[in-house]
């Protein structure tokens, strides 16, 4: 994808140590010492979710779709998703910083903000349902081998353990996360073709390929439904490829995302579809959306099946988390990355008991947030999309001292701090997206028509940020000299 030049940033160095000390301050050259192919595990263990699972079994029950059907669902979602991820990663290669902090090269260094707020609460609903999710695979962990039955204790006592461990990884950084996701990458490779065996061995599969095939409107919907999941990785892309280098290439990056998530996404999608023909309450546990397993695969498999997806929802979760706090950090947050994350943890924590102690309807919530979160992230995508290819060719893709320098020198000032043509955009597609959006305690105006019957809402709002943001005249970037070194210091601690 090129080569590209940064100006040198105002930065701390990096601690060669267990915990990244390195926040929201671009990467300097001298430190870009990553690999591409250390992406692959992470965009594994993304992916290594039991909730896909039961994704896989409502497009079985749910929207009627046979075995063929769901595979092409689970490859198109994959590709079209993670294919995203992969191409707005790019963008953290050329300038070496987090997502949310180059998202002010395209919004302005108070624009940001706007889009900022609603991508960091989108992903405390995302840490939310994960930690429930790891919370009830722990239930079932127990239930299954020491036959403890679930009560409010345990929920509370579960979902600490829970959020704490992925705080605990999260705020160490990018290398405990890199080697987590190594080992759990071997791991889960080895329990998933026991439990593919399995499947092969005592599936009704005279049942399975008999099924007559769904609509192609259920098909669309689905992949909408399934892709939303990797949409919303699509900022943090960035983060985890700001420690590559400049000669890093785009097209491996791409590549390697989408082939890592496709690894897991894929087969445990088909395997939710494989399990609901056998078990159709699959995709109605509605309460706990783990406890099937003991239901589909005998303890000796459903056990340590669990035990590894935990493993797995762990790591999502610090994923999220590590990213978050590059978030938190980007909005004022004046604390240190590893502190920052712990907002989130405490937001998880809360909504997490909310979820398991008051509301019942988990899947329900579930499917409605994974759509109003393809919307929200759509948006925001449309816009930084259309950003990227404005600066393929520039000399100086990003400026490293504007980014963070948050006054009126800064490179990315605007309009008062503003960039309207990318606020204009991403409101007017985010507005439009909600209007072609139905869940269930909400409907758009437009929620009736072929886009919104065919739940294709979020790919409506990428297109209409593009090409409204697309249409509208570039904004010129202030060609101010950034200040100097101290004068940035002081500008940044100010906000």
């Amino acid at each position: 994808m090129g080569t590209s030049t940064t100006s040198a940033p105002t930065s701390t160095p990096e601690v060669d140590g267990a915990v990244e000390t390195r926040g929201i301050e671009p990467v300097p050259d001298h430190e870009r010492r990553g690999r591409v192919r250390e992406l692959f595990p992470t965009w594994v263990a993304a992916n290594i979710s039991v909730l896909l699972l039961t994704m896989g079994a409502s497009l079985v029950i749910n929207n009627g779709l046979n075995f063929w059907q769901v595979l092409v669902v689970a490859a198109i979602a994959s590709t079209i998703s993670f294919g995203i991820v992969g191409l707005l990663s790019v963008s953290g290669k050329w300038g070496g910083a987090p997502g949310a902090m180059l998202s002010r090269a395209a919004f302005g260094v108070r624009g940001n903000y706007f889009p900022g707020a609603i991508l960091w609460v989108a992903r405390f609903g995302w840490e939310t349902i994960n930690a429930v999710s790891g919370a009830y695979a722990m239930l079932t962990v127990l239930r299954l081998v020491f036959g403890i039955r679930t009560n409010n204790f345990l929920v509370v006592v579960t979902l600490l353990g829970f959020v704490a461990c992925t705080f605990l990884v999260s705020g160490m950084g990018r290398k405990a996360l890199n080697l987590c996701n190594k080992y759990s990458t071997y791991l889960f490779s080895l329990i998933s073709v026991v439990v593919l065996i399995y499947l092969i061995v005592e599936m009704p599969w005279g049942a399975i390929f008999a099924k007559s095939p769904g609509s192609g409107a259920m098909m669309i919907a689905g992949v909408g439904t399934i892709a939303a999941g990797g949409l919303s990785w699509v900022p943090t892309g960035p983060d985890f490829a700001r420690y590559l280098p400049h000669s890093a290439s785009g097209r491996k990056i791409v590549g390697t995302t989408v082939s890592g998530a496709a690894l897991v996404l894929v087969p445990m999608v088909v395997m939710g579809g494989v399990m609901a023909v056998s078990n159709p309450e699959l995709a109605n546990q509605n309460t706990d959306p783990m406890s099937f397993l003991g239901q589909v695969l005998p303890s000796a498999i459903a056990i340590p099946y669990l035990i590894t997806a935990l493993i797995g929802m762990m790591l999502i979760n610090s994923l999220s988390m590590y990213s978050a706090g590059f978030t938190a950090q980007t909005m004022g947050v004046k604390l240190p990355r590893a502190l920052a994350v712990s907002i989130n943890a405490a937001i998880s924590l809360i909504g997490g008991l909310f979820m398991m102690l008051v509301a019942k309807d988990f899947v329900g919530q579930f499917i409605a947030f994974l759509t109003l979160l393809g919307v929200s992230f759509s948006a925001w995508i449309g816009v930084y999309g259309i950003d990227m290819v404005r600066r393929r060719k520039k000399a100086v893709r990003y400026d490293a001292e504007s980014l963070m320098t948050i006054g009126r020198t800064s490179r990315y000032w605007y309009k008062g701090g503003f960039c309207w043509q990318a606020l204009t955009a991403w409101a007017v597609a985010l507005a439009a997206g909600l209007c072609f959006t139905k869940v269930q305690w909400f409907a758009g105006p437009l929620a009736g028509t072929w886009i919104g019957e065919n739940g294709l809402g979020w790919a409506a709002t990428i297109l209409i940020a593009a090409v409204v943001f697309a249409v509208l005249p570039a904004a010129p970037e202030n060609e101010t000299p950034a200040p100097a070194a101290d004068d940035a210091r002081q500008a940044v601690e100010a906000g």
